[in-house]
């Protein structure tokens, strides 16, 4: 006769893979369940995804699966994008890609993709704004100009944020990186193509994921992680591996409040003529002066205005 299989009882677990409807999460005492939802399902976090990846949850026993979650607790940080309430089924208005991050890994190309510093501006903003360490990270620099990349990066490094620049082709230029990593749940996000599953495998000695080229006809990413993925790092901590993007969109981000995440305005804001000021076209505003003199980087402005004609 066949011996029915235990169920664990409640228990609490660590969410590190969603595939579909169902999630892989390692409990607290290390044992790995394949879990489900159910309409019972409660959840500490309104209108976004029921599960993430770096979501704490309870779990209880189930039947056809291990477990089934019984609630979702509340993210201390998530890394989100907006959705279409129209064209999605759980009719969630923010999709959430890494849930309890500690920091945030951008990682972006020197070419192939192109370098692109709006979109690591974008990812700066979301990162002041949940109050995110932050790393940049400049793949694949065996092909690129290296003069060049400095000058994009260098009002970067001006600002204090830690930028590395790796390439696949010499793995001891990801050693910084390496030592930035543990103790911390990471998030690696980006373009597609950038690199960010090379990378990782890299990171870990072997391949965890699986990687595709750029591709050729289009020179544009090409998706290969589908799904977010979390990784324990030999050193402890965790890495977390998310979808290639083709734009990242800002969530809970206003025009009233995106001048607090440009980090370099916060010196001049207080000798604008107005409390109120947006740096845009009022009168006597110190910040615009600032880029006039030189006293902040007119690309990091240019970005800034971008990013604000772009939110609603």
């Amino acid at each position: 006769m066949e011996q029915k299989k235990e169920q664990p009882g409640l228990c609490g677990g660590l969410v590190t893979e969603a595939t579909g409807s169902t999630y892989t999460v390692v409990a607290d005492d290390g044992r790995v369940f394949r879990s489900r939802t159910c309409p019972g399902t409660k959840t500490e976090n309104e209108e976004t995804s029921l599960v993430a990846v770096g979501d704490r949850v309870e779990l209880r026993g189930a039947e056809q699966f291990d477990t089934v979650i019984t609630l979702v607790k509340h993210r201390r940080s998530a890394l989100t994008r907006k959705r279409d309430i129209r064209r999605n089924r759980s009719k969630e208005k923010i999709q959430v890609i890494a849930a309890n991050i500690d920091q945030l890994v951008v990682v972006v190309s020197a070419v192939d993709p192109p370098l692109s510093t709006r979109l690591v501006d974008r990812y700066l903003v979301f990162a002041e704004s949940e109050m995110l360490d932050v790393l940049i990270v400049v793949n694949k620099m065996d092909l690129a100009d290296s003069s060049f990349v400095a000058e994009q990066m260098a009002p970067y490094h001006r600002l204090g944020y830690s930028v590395f620049y790796t390439t696949v082709e010499d793995p001891d230029s990801l050693l910084p990186l390496m030592s930035a990593l543990p103790g911390n749940l990471s998030a690696f996000s980006g373009h597609s193509g950038v690199g960010k599953s090379t990378l990782i495998n890299l990171l870990f000695g072997q391949k965890q994921l699986r990687t595709r080229r750029t591709n050729i006809k289009t020179g544009k990413g090409v998706h290969t992680t589908s799904n977010s993925v979390m990784l324990p790092l030999p050193g402890g901590g965790y890495v977390i591996d998310t979808p290639g993007i083709r734009e990242f969109n800002i969530s809970d981000i206003t025009r009233e409040n995106l001048r607090f995440y440009f980090r370099e305005f916060l010196a001049f804001m207080p000798d604008c003529a107005f409390s109120s000021c947006l740096h845009t076209e009022e009168p006597e505003c110190a910040v615009q002066r600032a880029v006039h003199a030189g006293g902040i980087d007119p690309a990091r402005y240019e970005s800034y205005l971008a990013i604000f004609y772009s939110l609603e």
